[in-house]
């Protein structure tokens, strides 16, 4: 849609860190009648730091409309708990202050799946990196930016390590002063999975979820077949390198071609717990998961790990698949991925 295009233009500009509101332009809705008793309703709204997009196959569209505005609106409310932009917020008060009692079921969620996912990927994936993320954000972002020196990083890791976060009932507490945590690797999954919660509640058989590559699906689309999702070309080059089929589940992709903190492209925000910098040597990782949360968390693990290591935690993990794409434009493939051969760009639908 044009409206869609001008809106995309307009978030390029966007750095997707931390769930910047990204509130430019308002929500645009498309009805089509696919046949005598079916619509195809679409909604598209800014947030996150990108586009948002929710479509649903149904009978009714004033039905469809009030779902999918529910599911916006649960959006933005899980955006209040989890955003560290948002001065009011339940993780900037527990980055400010340390500890947080009595805090939202809904952030204790996500730090408990956020601390087996640490301990699944052997400290991969790792919610304190954002004193790391912050330093680079602070350095690069100034008018003559510069690279944190190996002292700094060494600093800020020193305040690295999801082994001191203490998770009790609903309290949460740091155990080294000055930590903080970013919950971007998983939390945008979590809240799309919230927001097909709200489809679900609403009766809506048959919907697609797009939050800027955090996806979650069911039913099938107007032609009875699977959604279909294209994994982009990390290069944007030519055809897309591989599609999924989804009906009941969920993909998403952790890259490295979207964020960079520097002009030269080495320093991007997925950032290794360990050395403190960004691992280059993949591109991409396109992981299918039951559910939006589960994907989003390993997708960003994979991206960390080394390919052989990363695909044999994917392996081990029931109903989860993944993608590598490595610098070279090498594909590495865990053992049931159901993607399909790479096809025209515009083959591609969703």
């Amino acid at each position: 849609m044009q409206e869609s295009s001008r809106i995309a233009r307009r978030l390029s500009a966007l750095v997707d860190l931390g769930f910047e509101r990204a509130d430019v332009a308002p929500t645009s809705t498309e009805t089509i009648r696919v046949d005598r008793k079916t619509q195809r309703v679409t909604s598209v709204t800014p947030a996150m730091g990108t586009l948002v997009s929710v479509s649903t196959l149904v009978r009714s569209s004033d039905r469809a409309k009030e779902a999918i505005g529910r599911a916006f609106e649960e959006m933005y409310r899980l955006i209040g708990v989890f955003s560290r932009f948002e001065g009011s917020s339940a993780l900037s008060n527990l980055n400010e202050n340390g500890k947080l009692d009595g805090a939202p079921h809904e952030l204790c969620t996500v730090i408990e799946h956020a601390l087996r996912h640490y301990r699944l990927s052997r400290g991969a994936f790792d919610v304190t990196v954002e004193p790391v993320v912050d330093l680079f954000r602070e350095r690069m972002d100034r008018e003559q930016p510069k690279v944190p020196t190996r002292q700094e990083i060494g600093e800020a890791l020193e305040l690295v390590g999801s082994e001191h976060i203490a998770l009790s009932e609903r309290r949460i507490r740091f155990e080294k002063s000055g930590m903080g945590v970013t919950l971007d690797g998983i939390a945008k999954g979590f809240i799309v999975d919230a927001m097909a919660r709200e489809l679900d509640k609403h009766a809506v058989k048959h919907y697609l979820i797009n939050a800027g590559g955090d996806i979650r699906s069911r039913g099938t689309r107007e032609d009875m077949q699977p959604w279909t999702v294209a994994v982009q070309d990390p290069a944007k080059r030519g055809p897309f390198p591989d599609i999924i089929h989804l009906t009941d589940g969920a993909v998403a992709t952790s890259g490295s071609y979207e964020i960079y903190f520097d002009r030269d492209r080495l320093f991007h925000h997925i950032v290794d717990a360990e050395s403190g910098t960004s691992r280059n040597r993949n591109v991409s990782v396109s992981v299918v998961a039951p559910r939006a949360m589960a994907a989003d968390a390993l997708a960003t693990s994979v991206f960390v790990l080394e390919p052989r290591i990363g695909v044999a935690l994917i392996d081990s993990m029931a109903g989860c698949e993944c993608l590598i794409i490595d610098n070279n434009g090498s594909q590495v493939k865990s053992a049931g991925w159901p993607g399909a051969a790479p096809f025209a760009e515009n083959e591609a639908r969703s």
